[in-house]
């Protein structure tokens, strides 16, 4: 890693890696939640610094007063998450010694920290909040100056502004995965919804690419926001994966009417266990996946033939004990095997939305303390900071020659247009760095 890199850049990059390790999200999200600790108490010191110097780093400033930054010195201070190690900021050639009015000199416990961050992440980052979080800990005196307080929260702003506003022109997705969450965050309002998109670019990179607020599920909602996502230059995708919501199909269907759609397996598979006594659900259980899995046949007709005679088969060992779960199931089969037709090395990641769902229950175990949120933008920052972090880990697919001509050939089937050769793989946008 440069040695340039300050001290926040290398927190942050330690948490890109940390997304990318390929470890269970569960514990990734928690070492990243101690690891965000760590930031933003160093984004403040590093802030309190440039506020005392009246130049941020690297940078000149003739008006500026006498001192430079020379290296920074480890500092262990005690959190309630555990020990965190902080690189203190030490200066030369100032007219008055530096001392942080945060740590001040010789503090070793930040409880009034970690109720700075947890007031900024539950209260929308405002900067009002974030100075009674602190009044409240640690006195009035003891508060950060506003314009530390304002450089501190712009970061965070300005990165999640620049995801809502950029341009998606560039983006081109062969599945594209939708699915939403339900949070309390206006006053009087039961639980509404956070939509989310996703997609696996045709180079087989995943990529975050919107969310938006709902009053419902319904269509509505949905088309306003793939509406905004085709407005700011989002193609249509190969594939869609959705959960069955009759609002959401509608809504696909209007703004992606040539896309092939794939129903989640997962929701699809607790809808025909709800119909099925609690004793015998085991037993249906691994007979339904037992249709999707393991099938040796060539992607396409023949695998799709193949899924059929599965189904059959269930049908007929359950139509006489759960006729209403293989109703279920035969009902819905032609939306559940579309995922047969695309490259086998795909099959297991675009035959459902487990993996966004997943990072739903993180962020609504974080949240269910709270009650209600109090604020949309404060739900939408919350769900965005997880789902941002959480993204960079996700696993895409694999692209082999043979793969990539079948997708190819399914584009020209369905008269999509072809996608174009991207100099670069698209990533998220720039992060900003705190001073």
């Amino acid at each position: 890693m440069p040695a340039r890199l300050s001290p926040t850049e290398r927190i942050r990059a330690q948490i890109d890696e940390l997304f990318a390790g390929g470890q269970p999200l569960a514990e990734t999200l928690e070492e990243a939640a101690r690891l965000s600790v760590r930031l933003v108490i160093q984004a403040a010191l590093e802030a309190e610094v440039s506020e005392f110097l009246g130049r941020n780093r690297y940078q000149r400033d003739p008006d500026a007063g006498p001192g430079y930054r020379n290296g920074h010195q480890p500092v262990e201070v005690k959190t309630t998450a555990g020990p965190v190690v902080l690189e203190r900021p030490k200066l030369r050639g100032t007219s008055e010694p530096f001392v942080s009015r945060l740590l001040g000199k010789g503090v070793s416990r930040t409880n009034a920290l970690e109720a700075l961050v947890l007031a900024s992440f539950v209260r929308g980052l405002s900067v009002r909040d974030v100075e009674a979080a602190l009044a409240e800990a640690l006195g009035p005196e003891a508060a950060l100056s506003k314009s530390t307080v304002c450089r501190i929260c712009q970061v965070i702003k300005q990165e999640f502004d620049a995801f809502t506003a950029r341009d998606l022109g560039g983006v081109e997705v062969d599945y594209l995965f939708l699915d939403g969450a339900h949070f309390r965050y206006h006053p009087g309002a039961p639980a509404e919804p956070i939509l989310v998109a996703w997609g696996v670019t045709t180079t087989g990179g995943p990529l975050l690419l919107g969310l938006a607020p709902g009053s419902d599920e319904g269509t509505d909602p949905w088309a306003g926001f793939l509406e905004e996502l085709t407005g700011r230059g989002l193609g249509a995708p190969l594939l869609v994966i959705t959960d069955g919501a009759p609002g959401l199909i509608s809504a696909v269907e209007l703004a992606f009417p040539r896309s092939l759609r794939q129903r989640c397996l997962i929701h699809r598979a607790r809808n025909v266990l709800a119909k099925v006594p609690t004793h015998a659900q085991a037993e249906v259980k691994a007979a339904f996946w037992g249709i999707f899995d393991g099938i040796d046949a060539p992607p396409g007709d023949q695998a799709v033939a193949e899924a059929r005679r599965r189904a059959d088969a269930f049908a007929d060992r359950y139509q006489h004990r759960y006729p209403a779960a293989v109703s279920c199931l035969t009902d819905t089969l032609p939306e559940l095997t579309v995922f047969l037709r695309f490259p086998r090395e795909h099959w297991h990641r675009i035959r459902h939305t487990n993996l966004i769902e997943r990072t739903f229950g993180e962020t609504r175990r974080r949240t269910k303390v709270i009650g209600r949120l109090p604020g949309e933008r404060s739900c939408l920052g919350l769900v965005w900071a997880v789902l941002d972090r959480a993204s960079r880990g996700w696993r895409g697919v694999t692209q082999t020659p043979a793969g990539v001509r079948l997708l190819q050939d399914l584009r020209r089937d369905l008269r999509l247009p072809p996608h174009r050769q991207p100099d670069k793989e698209v990533t998220h946008p720039p992060v900003a760095t705190a001073a």
